[in-house]
């Protein structure tokens, strides 16, 4: 199978500018496309430093989507299954408001479907995470756990509430109801350096942060957004 071009709003998590402007970027509305397969061809193209928007059409149909910053040109053909549809979104960046935009975790050269992007991200394990690896020196607080603890025994923490603590690297707001935290702590455990957190709170971009919340494991959202680890219902600490 030829390579699929994946990426994650990941947490998951999408946003339509980098990490310092993400929580300004909010959309009003939001829904989710029926799993289906497109095939689209790019007419135009707009780029900001972490997204690159396309209007494409399918069908004669145009309409604009937004993937992670890839290098494809006007005139470029592609498949994708699904995604969220923002409606009335404002890219900070661009100075433009979108009346609808389609986010899109995954596009690839050959049709792909939710069963394909669900293995994938199971051999691999968790999609491995867009922000770059911080070096960070901070003081754990009584009682943390810390990312190369979560991920080294993630079994004995499945479903347990934890204290965690880091520096945030990344803010994804309003996704699906809830704000998608990255933190750091300078531990890790193989490849994995990064931990998301979904909470309520509204927390910037180098902050540093305690969080409880409860750990959860090949946890799946839909649409092929699963995550290895995981904590929910964070709250500040």
């Amino acid at each position: 199978m030829r390579l699929l071009l994946a990426f994650i709003f990941g947490i998951f998590v999408l946003s339509a500018c980098n990490s310092s402007n993400t929580a300004k970027e909010q959309p009003a509305k939001q829904t989710v496309e029926n799993s289906t397969s497109h095939h689209v061809t790019i007419k135009e193209i707009l780029h900001t430093s972490s997204y690159s928007y396309f209007l494409v059409t399918e069908d004669s149909e145009g309409y604009w989507m937004a993937v992670t910053k890839i290098d494809l040109k006007v005139g470029d053909s592609f498949y994708f299954e699904d995604g969220l549809e923002m409606i009335d979104f404002h890219s900070k960046e661009l100075d433009r408001t979108f009346e609808k935009v389609l986010f899109v975790q995954m596009i690839s050269d050959v049709p792909i479907n939710s069963k394909q992007v669900i293995q994938a991200n199971q051999e691999h394990g968790m999609p491995k995470p867009e922000n770059a690896e911080k070096e960070i020196i901070i003081e754990m607080p009584k009682g943390a756990t810390t990312i190369a603890q979560l991920f080294k025994n993630r079994e004995d923490y499945d479903g347990k509430k934890v204290l965690v603590h880091g520096e945030v690297v990344k803010v994804n707001n309003g996704i699906m109801s809830m704000n998608w935290i990255h933190i750091q702590d300078g531990t890790k455990h193989e490849a994995n350096f990064d931990l998301t957190i979904t909470t309520q709170a509204e927390i910037n971009v180098g902050d540093v942060v305690t969080f409880e919340g409860v750990v959860a494991l090949d946890k799946n959202f839909g649409h092929g957004y699963v995550y290895a680890l995981i904590i929910e219902k964070g709250e500040v600490k």
